[in-house]
């Protein structure tokens, strides 16, 4: 995949950040309308299909590492995408969660974890402009069920990161047809307070304390947030003519739509009713594979055109 040379659109399909979002939400029996940055009047909440393809059948996610990640971090994540598939977890799962993807039209989507690129000497340097991203990705090369998934470390600024969004997912073209990419960036050291919330005080806002990541690492965990939403987003409206709400350059989807949502009761600054493991007082909603625990955010469900949590 030669994506230097190809027409490769630059992603629309972002996470905004987690705050700015959040704080603009009305309350809880209002939580449909939610727009960034303003309060708007209250409408209902329905991703309209726009017949577009889908990500659907078995997808390998490549990943693309861009600086320096520990192996435990590297773990982390990639137990992540191996949980989405695996449901030989005790309830409730990472994989039950991902099978509300499966309720959109053309049925269920698997995942798995495929090749692994270590970008650690930083090629592009540590400021990145977004059509990089695009770059990146094509260092995993592709098949013709993939998806290229670039991970930047704490220590790495893109173009709009913190600003605007915490991820993004997109599309291009090149002499193979379409494909589809993500990216996902480490905030702890640059933007806590928005992208890996609530795992970190907020920045404005309601200042309730913040939750316990549950695998001990606040840039971590708040990774893994992001990249349930672009995932997620990634398979349902992966061309920009799939399901989403609102204009098609800044689309509300499968999970954005539900922002700031964990668990039930949750409010603007408070994720909800989520678990607590007994031991370590980390949040999670989630069961992953090798023992791990995750914290998902809530997911539009197309069956009863609701956010959908696990716990």
């Amino acid at each position: 995949m030669r994506c230097r040379n190809s027409m490769a659109s630059v992603s629309r399909f972002i996470i905004l950040t987690s705050l700015l979002a959040l704080f603009s939400l009305p309350p809880p029996a209002l939580a449909t309308s939610r727009k960034l940055a303003a309060l708007v009047q209250e409408q209902p909440l329905l991703l309209k299909y726009h017949n577009g393809q889908l990500l659907k059948g078995n997808i390998t996610v490549n990943i693309i590492w861009y600086g320096r990640f520990s192996p435990i971090q590297r773990s982390i994540i990639v137990d992540f995408l191996n949980s989405l598939s695996s449901m030989a977890r005790p309830a409730p799962s990472v994989a039950t969660w991902w099978q509300t993807t499966g309720r959109y039209r053309g049925g269920p989507c698997t995942v798995v974890a495929g090749k692994q690129v270590l970008e650690q000497n930083y090629s592009l340097g540590k400021l990145l402009r977004t059509s990089q991203i695009v770059t990146l990705a094509s260092k995993a090369g592709r098949g013709k069920s993939s998806l290229n998934l670039v991970l930047t470390s704490a220590d790495v600024a893109i173009d709009g990161f913190c600003m605007s969004r915490c991820g993004a997912h997109g599309s291009g073209k090149d002499k193979m047809g379409r494909f589809v990419y993500a990216w996902v960036g480490n905030s702890v050291a640059q933007c806590p307070g928005q992208c890996a919330w609530p795992f970190h005080q907020p920045i404005y806002g309601p200042q309730g304390p913040p939750l316990v990541a549950p695998n001990g690492d606040v840039g971590i965990d708040g990774m893994i947030l992001n990249l349930a939403t672009v995932l997620a987003g990634a398979v349902t409206n992966p061309f920009d003519n799939g399901y989403f709400q609102g204009p098609a350059n800044a689309p509300l989807e499968a999970v954005s739509a539900c922002t700031g949502i964990f668990g039930k009761g949750a409010y603007p600054g408070y994720p909800g009713e989520v678990l607590v493991d007994k031991t370590t007082g980390a949040s999670y909603n989630a069961f992953g594979i090798n023992a791990r625990k995750y914290l998902l955010p809530a997911m539009w469900d197309p069956t009863t055109s609701t956010c959908e949590t696990l716990v």
